[in-house]
């Protein structure tokens, strides 16, 4: 039996406010534990929470970036539940009344493009932290966390692969980080997502069992944790006994899924109105402001590439990935205008060096866009190879230097003189006459070789193309 996989993503996103949700305690990462908190985000008796009106404008911001409609009027509810990192005894949350509902995003996956529709963004108060100790049965509570201000993003169960789930995850994390709203560490939590998954035989309505695979917190992990489950499913269903409905772990280190709890229903977190906190209400004026402070957005600036620079699709949706790499891309672009031959680069030897090409690796980055600007157009004029230029490259990005101090200082610069090349050219001809004799017979293949020893004896350091012309001249004489 076949069956159709069907994944909805619920992520979560803090949001880069410097105060948190709901008090004025500071959103800073990696301070000592408990040490930003203060009577209204502990939850202590008679404390009244004011809302932090940046934590709507960036949830506005998000909602026009992903083609939501904006509910002009939504409200805060309380989500009850217990948990030693929730010292209120319920979450701040939005139920019936969110603030955007029924978007959509674009997805690229194998040169297909997908509309994934998004059932709602609404605004919420992130928990806090529970430290375990591995040495002895105890855990500790960090608050620090605590009323962070999050949106969480819900899917539509629109997904039909991990691959599909993980380019779904990459497009909100670029959305976000282009509107400067998250900085997108996953490592530090600020974000991560919650997977639904069920599988149903092919042509069948009605969705299977689903379980949930909680706080993934890397793309690599999140598709690991997927295929995982999808197997487990299968492998229950074919064998037919039932799936069970639960929240799961995934454990990166054995590669398997732990049931962490049963899976709760809306139900029963008795969602009610928060009665701290009256409704909010949104006019035209606040959208249209908002609207009017997006950036281009990635799937704008990959259109612009495509458009404007003739770029293919995939060099496009790469350099557009991440804000950064596209800043780079553009300000190297202002010094050298081959397009493609500059993201070919990008692509390779800058993203090789980097293991990726992400935020953290372009700040870090020692080259310049100017200084790679420079390199190339040094390879377009002549000046070095192509070979060469990569070994200039890779000493640039670990010394920082400028691309034509190191080419003069190790003397790289191309062979460009004919007289020095002909005596060489003539050299080889001498050292080879049967290779000689093969290519006046018609096996012209072999100017491949004749062309490798005058890159070997010169280092490199030869003008390929005049190389070429010099031993077709030797060689038909």
């Amino acid at each position: 039996m076949e069956f159709e996989i069907v994944i909805g993503l619920e992520v979560h996103a803090q949001l880069k406010t410097n105060t948190k949700i709901f008090c004025g305690c500071t959103t800073s990462f990696g301070a000592a534990p408990n040490s930003h908190t203060c009577p209204v985000c502990l939850g202590m008796p008679g404390v009244l929470p004011v809302l932090n009106k940046q934590v709507v404008d960036y949830s506005i911001r998000m909602a026009l970036a992903t083609n939501c409609e904006i509910n002009r009027t939504n409200q805060f509810a309380r989500k009850n539940y217990f948990y030693p990192d929730l010292p209120k005894g319920y979450q701040v949350s939005q139920f019936d009344l969110p603030i955007a509902e029924h978007g959509w995003v674009k997805i690229e996956v194998e040169d297909e493009s997908k509309k994934i529709g998004l059932t709602r963004i609404h605004m919420e108060e992130d928990a806090g932290k529970l430290v375990h100790d591995e040495r002895e049965p105890k855990s500790y509570v960090d608050l620090n966390r605590t009323a962070v201000p999050l949106i969480e993003i819900v899917s539509e169960p629109d997904l039909r692969s991990p691959e599909e789930a993980v380019a779904y995850l990459k497009k909100i994390h670029s959305i976000l980080r282009y509107l400067d709203i998250c900085d997108g560490n996953m490592q530090e939590g600020s974000f991560r997502c919650d997977a639904n998954i069920s599988l149903r035989p092919h042509g069948q309505k009605e969705l299977g069992t689903r379980t949930e695979l909680k706080n993934m917190n890397s793309f690599r992990n999140v598709q690991r944790a997927l295929e995982y489950e999808i197997r487990r499913q299968r492998d229950l269903l074919l064998e037919g006994e039932e799936v069970v409905q639960a929240t799961l772990l995934w454990d990166p280190d054995r590669n398997v899924t732990s049931s962490m709890r049963s899976k709760e229903e809306a139900h029963d977190y008795r969602y009610f109105p928060d009665p701290d906190l009256v409704p909010i209400v949104i006019d035209e004026e606040w959208i249209e402001t908002a609207r009017a402070s997006l950036p281009e957005l990635p799937g704008q600036r990959k259109q612009r590439f495509m458009e404007e620079l003739g770029l293919p699709a995939y060099d496009a949706e790469v350099l557009t990935a991440a804000k950064e790499l596209a800043d780079y891309f553009e300000a190297a672009l202002l010094g050298y205008d081959n397009a493609k031959k500059l993201s070919n680069w990008i692509m390779t030897e800058l993203m090789r060096e980097f293991k990726g090409g992400g935020p953290e690796d372009i700040a870090a980055c020692k080259v310049s866009p100017a200084n790679l600007a420079a390199l190339l157009t040094m390879v377009q004029k002549g000046t070095i190879s192509g070979k060469i230029a990569k070994t200039v490259f890779s000493d640039m990005m670990e010394s920082g230097k400028e691309a034509e101090a190191i080419v003069k200082e190790k003397n790289l610069s191309q062979m460009s003189d004919e007289g020095d090349l002909v005596r060489i050219v003539q050299e080889i001809m001498a050292d080879n006459p049967e290779q000689v004799e093969q290519f006046r017979d018609g096996k012209t293949k072999v100017m491949g070789f004749f062309v490798g020893q005058l890159m070997k004896k010169t280092k490199g350091q030869a003008n390929p193309q005049m190389a070429n012309e010099l031993f077709q001249k030797e060689l038909t004489k």
